[in-house]
């Protein structure tokens, strides 16, 4: 951690420089633009070494005059509107002192000290353009290279969906948990796809008022049902199944967030096992063509009651498929999804914009992250297939959460260690350092699609 401090604070003190020496840069342009403008491209009469020698104090000025205005507290990248007054202040404050020095010493003699009065006014005018439009033309360059998926270090995978549109095209679909991050993003996907109608389960009434606000607004042309219903509730999961004999359930409903699940175990069992168990029971009794259980990276060797319930769910399924169930059970695991409710990307993301210290709870956690978007497309892929299975999904390598931290502060325009700190609180009871997907040949079958492989149970 010590080297990583030192070298933020070294990659900062660069960095500052060499933006004092671009503001000296555009400051001498502006300063050469105001005689051109004042003379109209002709040399003054004192001559332009004189003029040369003028501009060392003009530079001083200007960037004494920056950082008494606290132009210098934050980086070009978070560079903002708001800052503009700053600059503004800052050309009034060297104009000032420039205006007083020509006052101080009126003599031509000292021509190769300061500039006329008339230079001043408009190297001000150009100087504060200057500053201001390299920071806006640069906070501007690196918004737009910022996207979510830069976080992965890699680029975002495109994949075939084919199989998958062809397998919802014409069904009944249910989803189930379809508010939440990865049932809304299913509920997207499968809308597209061109089903008979998409039955959107989801038992909070906010969550499932702005997906069915959404999916209206891109108005798809699928049909679609919001259900506010528990899936707990057999009684009335009962009557959805009777209702509306659904072709694929994709069952996204679940508790995830690791220490809530810790402290809560029993509710963690019935929403996470119990629920899954009913709701595969009812597939079964309504002849539901495929089923999938959407499962995590946390049902490997668990140690968290959140990865033993999700576990008892597959184990659970892959049992009604030993009994020859008329519905094809399988599940999907995959590791966390940048910006899913819960995880850390959210929380970084809030406490940067409260300028917070970062909680990291240990320098070496590790996690698999992917897209939303990659996850579910791989999941609607999977589900598509005909093995009944536990499917792992290929996720790339691990990413290093400290990592992730630091380079969330950078896309945020604000320095590691720097401008926020990051602090450690130590690993919380359930959580493991390293989470596994194995799919090693030892471990998993790779099938021909490709991210898709059989575990091997």
């Amino acid at each position: 951690m010590g080297v990583r401090r030192r070298a933020e604070w070294i990659k900062f003190a660069a960095t500052r420089l060499g933006g004092l020496a671009v503001d000296v840069a555009a400051l001498g342009a502006a300063y050469l633009g105001a005689f051109i403008l004042r003379f109209d491209f002709q040399e003054p009469r004192w001559g332009w070494r004189s003029t040369a020698m003028s501009f060392a104090t003009v530079a001083a000025v200007s960037v004494f005059s920056v950082l008494v205005c606290g132009c210098y507290r934050f980086s070009w990248r978070h560079f903002r509107l708001r800052d503009v007054p700053r600059f503004l202040f800052a050309s009034a404050l060297a104009c000032t002192v420039l205006s007083l020095l020509r006052f101080l010493t009126p003599f031509d003699a000292y021509l190769n000290f300061r500039p006329p009065y008339t230079i001043t006014l408009i190297y001000s005018m150009l100087s504060f353009f200057a500053l201001v439009g390299w920071r806006s033309l640069w906070s501007w360059y690196a918004k737009s290279l910022v996207h979510e998926s830069d976080l992965l270090e890699r680029g975002i995978r495109r994949m075939d969906s084919s199989a998958a549109v062809e397998f919802l095209s014409g069904k009944t679909v249910m989803v189930t948990g379809a508010g939440g991050s990865i049932g809304s993003e299913i509920v997207r996907q499968v809308a597209i796809a061109s089903p008979k109608l998409v039955l959107m389960v989801e038992r909070g009434e906010n969550a499932l008022y702005e997906i069915d606000r959404e999916m209206r607004q891109r108005g798809t042309g699928t049909e679609l049902k919001p259900l506010m219903v528990d899936v707990n509730d057999e009684t009335r999961m009962r009557e959805i199944f009777e209702a509306y004999r659904p072709d694929i359930v994709l069952h996204a409903a679940a508790y995830k967030h690791v220490p809530m699940v810790e402290m809560n175990p029993l509710e963690g069992e019935r929403n996470n096992t119990e629920a899954t168990k009913k709701l595969a029971a009812l597939a079964s009794e309504f002849a539901v063509k495929r089923f999938v259980l959407i499962s995590t990276d946390k049902a490997v060797n668990p140690v968290s009651v959140m990865g033993k319930t999700k576990r008892a769910a597959e184990l659970a399924i892959m049992a009604m498929n030993a009994q020859g169930s008329p519905t094809s059970f399988c599940a999907v695991r995959f590791g966390n999804v940048l910006g899913s409710s819960g995880s850390v990307v959210p929380l970084f993301r809030e406490q940067i914009a409260k300028r917070l210290p970062l909680t990291v709870t240990h320098p070496e956690m590790r996690r698999y992250f992917m897209t939303v978007t990659e996850a579910v497309g791989l999941v609607l892929q999977a589900a598509s297939r005909s093995e009944k299975a536990i499917y792992t999904l290929d996720m790339g390598e691990s990413v290093l959460i400290l990592d992730l931290a630091e380079e969330m502060i950078r896309q945020a325009g604000y320095r590691p260690y720097v401008d926020i700190p990051i602090i450690f609180t130590g690993i919380r009871p359930g959580e493991k350092l390293f989470e596994e997907l194995d799919i090693s040949e030892k471990s998993a079958y790779k099938t021909d699609m490709a991210r898709i492989y059989i575990t091997k149970t």
